[in-house]
Formats: structure tokens, sequence, C-alpha cells
């Protein structure tokens, strides 16, 4: 193993891994509130999938030693644990060592992550505003009914395309499923609170992917 590589590189930061780990957990509990024990369950899987990420983008690059040590000299770059090296889709195209490349990857992504919270938020504004007393119809919930979850995925699905490894490629499905079950068992409970306003609105509105026009505009 390129020990001495690994001394060079931005790994072995186990302080701004927990950090991270520590600050998208808090942002998650802060909009997405654990109750029953299957929505602790999804939220587990959420941290733990956090914790994987950056793990090996701060930590330890487990998925680049094992590929590195598989495929030997038949990797596709010369320095493996340079941190530049850590996005394997960059790796994988060829495109490693692209400046350009890296500003496009970064900026896909860090949008992305940045409208997982910005969805997040603005769902966990008008359903804590209600306190489950009506039926939230409006603003983010116009565009779509689990925003939540919506901005969840993104968040998710954003550091999966920016640094993806061996565990989170396992861990992403694994989540996405958590969360899928976890609203299709709250909209039961739904259904039965409000009827047919509810059959209604769900007619109309998609379950994760956001609208991008509102009815009637």
């Amino acid at each position: 193993m390129h020990g001495e590589d690994l001394g060079n590189y931005a790994y072995g930061m186990w302080t701004v891994a927990a950090f991270n780990v520590i600050l998208f957990s808090f942002f998650a509990l802060s909009f997405i509130k654990p109750k029953t024990t299957v929505e602790w369950r999804s939220m587990g899987a959420f941290v733990a999938f956090i914790a994987a990420l950056f793990t090996e983008m701060y930590g330890f690059p487990l998925t680049i030693y094992l590929l590195s040590s598989w495929l030997g000299k038949s990797y596709p770059v010369l320095n493996p644990f340079s941190h530049s090296h850590g996005h394997l889709w960059l790796v994988l195209l060829g495109l490693a060592d692209s400046s350009t490349a890296m500003t496009v990857l970064h900026a896909v992504t860090n949008v992305m992550i940045f409208c997982g919270l910005y969805v997040m938020q603005n769902g966990w504004v008008l359903i804590h505003a209600a306190k489950g007393n009506h039926l939230v119809t409006e603003g983010m919930y116009a565009r779509v009914r689990h925003p939540q979850y919506s901005g969840l995925f993104l968040i998710t699905s954003g550091f999966l395309i920016q640094w993806p490894s061996l565990l989170t490629l396992v861990m992403w499905p694994i989540l996405t499923f958590a969360y899928y079950r976890l609203a299709m068992r709250e909209e039961k409970d739904v259904e039965r609170q409000f009827g047919q306003a509810w059959r209604d609105y769900k007619a109309r509105v998609p379950a994760f992917i956001l609208k991008i026009v509102k009815e009637g505009v």
C-alpha cells in the first residue's frame, strides 16, 4: 500500500470527517424528526450513509485502496491516493486530471446538495406550522408530497455522484427503499385522517420528483 501517499494528501483527517457527519446528521434531524422505531431506523440508514461517505472522503479511502490493489498497474491513474483522484467517476472516465471536469462535477453536485437542503427546509416549515390540523397542499407541497424525503434523496444523490464508494453504492438503494417504505406508511395514516381530500391531492402531486410547474401556472 502507498502509505506515504496517505500522509501527503487529504486523508486521515478524522476531525473533518466527524464534523461533517455531525453537521449533516444535525440538518437531517432538524427537518426530519423521527418518532417511531421505523423512522429512527430510516434515519439510522441515512447517518450510516453519511458516515461511510465522509470516512472515505477524509478518513481512509477504502474503495480506492481495494480497487488499486485489485487492478494493480491497470488502475487508471498513477497516484490513486491523491485526494483529487478520489472522484472515481472522473477516474473511470479518464478525466481525473481535468480541472474543468472537476469544477463541473463540484458545481453540479453542490447545487444538488444545496437544493436538497432547501427543499427539506421549506417542507419542514410548512408541515411544522400546520401541526397536523389540516392537509398541507401549498408551497413546496404543491410540487411534491414528501419534500423532506425528496430533499434527502437529492443530497445523497449529489454526494454519491461527487464521491462514490463501494459502501455508499451498496447503501444508497437501501436508504432510498427505507424512506420510500416510510413515506408509504405515512400516506396511509394521512389518508385515514383526511380521506378524499388526500386522495385528490395524491392524484395530482407526485410523491418524490418535484413538479416544475404548479397547477394553474
